[in-house]
């Protein structure tokens, strides 16, 4: 590992000087970013992958479904379309890319839509749909865009204060730009976490006073779901074989542990394209455990398959505080 940080340590200075001076520029108002009247609310963080921005996308529908006209906007990493382009009933995963397409068959209701360019994408949103709210997906370091907030997503054992700038490290943008959040999450972190690690933790991210600072676990869903519902004593029996394709399945598996199973594990990297040979062996296992991520580009291919869904649970009254808070950035909106 010594040779490669030494190899790559110069590229990620490079790196990290590049993204530096893009955001001294707009920091200075070299570069401006475009603000709306319709709220936006943007779900990001600094590193590459991880930090559960699609669960916390789908608690924020739940929670603000019913006040709000939503529409998410994203840009639809590894999708096989061009341009902008809203979901409907003939939407495939490759046509919107398997986050946004999870989000459109879970909430069919709401309005997800991709687009690369986020200027284009609100525009086109805010001509066609008319949204009163727009989560914007993935989009922290894209400045183009002003939202009315900004929700800043941190892994739990991996935070951002002690990580490094592609490629030795996942850091995608600079850390001093935790600075622009509204509220900063901690996410992935163990249910029962003390008082002292918080503090600990708090000291290590140093947030401004008036940043909101909370922390979330991911609860995994009893219920198996796919096909045929099932459940984990039946895939205990049948020998499933666990499928990945996500950035850090290690939560999962410590779940999995904890539930006394340690099942057979083929990982593959994040938004992983599944190629015909990869089905063909999913195919010859008596049954697959996927993530619901991972559920969208399999379905359909795997005779057997099931999948695990997630969902963000806020430690002590962070629900609470986060509801409260979005509600102060969209009440002149509501």
């Amino acid at each position: 590992m010594e040779w490669y940080i030494k190899i790559w340590t110069p590229i990620s200075w490079l790196y990290g000087g590049i993204v530096w001076l893009r955001n001294w520029l707009y920091d200075r108002g070299v570069f401006k970013g475009k603000t709306y009247e319709v709220p936006i609310l943007c779900i990001g963080n600094l590193s590459v992958g991880g930090t559960g921005k699609t669960p916390m996308v789908e608690f924020l529908i739940r929670h603000l479904g019913e006040k709000h006209k939503i529409a998410v906007l994203s840009r639809g990493y590894g999708r096989k379309s061009q341009g902008f382009l809203m979901a409907d009933e003939n939407s495939s995963v490759a046509d919107l890319g398997d986050e946004p397409f999870q989000i459109h068959t879970k909430f069919p209701e709401i309005t997800v839509a991709v687009d690369a360019d986020r200027r284009n994408g609100i525009a086109t949103l805010l001509h066609k749909v008319k949204p009163s709210l727009i989560l914007l997906d993935d989009a922290f370091q894209h400045r183009k865009v002003t939202p009315k907030a900004s929700i800043l997503l941190s892994a739990y054992g991996s935070l951002y204060a002690g990580d490094n700038y592609l490629p030795t490290g996942k850091l995608r943008d600079h850390k001093n730009q935790a600075k622009r959040a509204d509220i900063i999450v901690v996410t992935k972190c163990p249910r029962h976490l003390s008082k002292e690690e918080k503090e600990a933790i708090r000291e290590a991210l140093n947030p401004k006073k008036e940043q909101l600072l909370l922390f979330s676990t991911l609860v995994y869903d009893a219920q198996l779901k796919g096909e045929v519902a099932t459940s984990f004593q039946e895939l205990k029996e049948k020998d499933a074989t666990l499928v990945t394709g996500i950035a850090n399945p290690k939560p999962l598996l410590h779940y999995l542990e904890e539930n006394g199973w340690s099942p057979e594990h083929l990982a593959y990297r994040d938004h992983f394209f599944f190629k015909q040979k990869q089905i063909d062996l999913f195919n010859t296992k008596s049954w697959i455990l996927t993530t619901e991520k991972d559920y969208t580009r399999l379905k359909g291919r795997v005779a057997n398959l099931s999948y695990i869904g997630i969902r963000h649970e806020f430690l002590g009254d962070g629900e609470q505080q986060l509801l409260k808070a979005i509600a102060g950035f969209t009440k002149q909106d509501s």
